[in-house]
C-alpha cells in the first residue's frame, strides 16, 4: 500500500508536468508536431502519440500491482510502434485530445494504488519497479519526453522530485541495457551505482537526464573518459 500523503504528492506533481507539458504541446503548429524530436527516428508527433499510448499502458501496471496477476504492456514492440505511428498521423486537435484522455485515464486509475497492493514489484520491459512508484515512472516519462520536444522548455522547470523520478527512470534503463559500471552523483545530493560503480560521474539532475537519457554530455564531469551510453 502506497502511504496516501505520498501519493497525494505524487499526483499533484504528475499533474503539473502534464499540465505544462499539454501547454507546451498546445502552442506547436502541425508544421511544428511533424518536426523531427530529441528521440532519433520520432516527430515530435510520435513523442506526444507515444505519451498518450503510454498513459493508457501503464495502467495495466496498476492492474498487476493491485490484482497480482502479471500483466503484458503490449503484445509485441511490433504492436506497440504500430500504435505509436497511428496515433502520431493524427490530425493536429485529435492528437492533443489523446494525449489529454490518457492522461486523465491514468490519473484517475492511480486512485486504486491507495488500497492495498497484491505485489511489491511489476515489471516494465525487463526493468523491476516498486509497485509504489508506478506514478513516479509515469512522471518521469513525461519530464523526459517534454524535454523531447526540444521547445523553449527546459527540465530545470520540472518540480525537483520530478527531476529526480526522471534520472532514477534513465539510471533504471542503463542498468538493465548493461551500460559501463559508474557511480553517478548529483549536486543535489543524489548517489546512483550502475554496475561495478567503478567510473565516477558528476552533475546537476538535468545535466543528468540530458546525457542518461539522450546522451548529451555536455554537463557531465567524471573521473575518466565520459563512456558511450546504450541507446533507448
Amino acid at each position: 500500500m502506497i502511504n496516501t500523503a505520498r501519493l497525494h504528492s505524487d499526483l499533484s506533481r504528475l499533474s503539473r508536468e502534464t499540465a505544462m507539458m499539454s501547454a507546451t504541446i498546445e502552442t506547436l503548429s502541425t508544421e511544428e508536431l511533424a518536426a523531427a524530436s530529441l528521440c532519433e527516428g520520432w516527430s515530435r508527433s510520435h513523442v506526444i502519440a507515444h505519451l498518450a499510448s503510454n498513459g493508457r499502458t501503464l495502467v495495466k501496471l496498476i492492474d498487476w500491482a493491485t490484482t497480482g496477476e502479471p500483466q503484458q504492456l503490449y503484445a509485441s514492440r511490433e504492436a506497440r510502434d504500430a500504435e505509436i505511428d497511428q496515433l502520431a498521423a493524427l490530425p493536429r486537435e485529435e492528437l492533443v485530445k489523446a494525449f489529454n484522455e490518457a492522461a486523465a485515464f491514468f490519473a484517475e486509475q492511480c486512485d486504486r494504488l491507495s488500497g492495498d497492493l497484491a505485489v511489491e514489484e511489476v515489471d516494465l520491459h525487463g526493468k523491476v519497479i516498486p509497485a509504489t512508484s508506478i506514478v513516479a515512472l509515469r512522471i518521469s516519462e513525461v519530464v523526459i519526453h517534454h524535454h523531447d520536444l526540444d521547445t523553449a522548455w527546459t527540465i530545470e522547470e520540472a518540480d525537483p522530485d520530478s527531476q529526480e523520478n526522471a534520472v532514477e527512470a534513465a539510471v533504471r534503463t542503463m542498468r538493465a541495457k548493461n551500460a559501463p559500471g559508474m557511480t553517478i552523483n548529483s549536486e543535489e545530493g543524489d548517489e546512483w551505482i550502475i554496475g561495478d560503480g567503478a567510473l565516477k560521474v558528476r552533475s546537476d539532475r538535468e545535466g543528468l537526464i540530458e546525457w542518461l537519457a539522450r546522451g548529451q554530455a555536455r554537463h557531465i564531469e567524471a573521473d575518466g573518459p565520459i563512456p558511450e551510453l546504450p541507446v533507448w
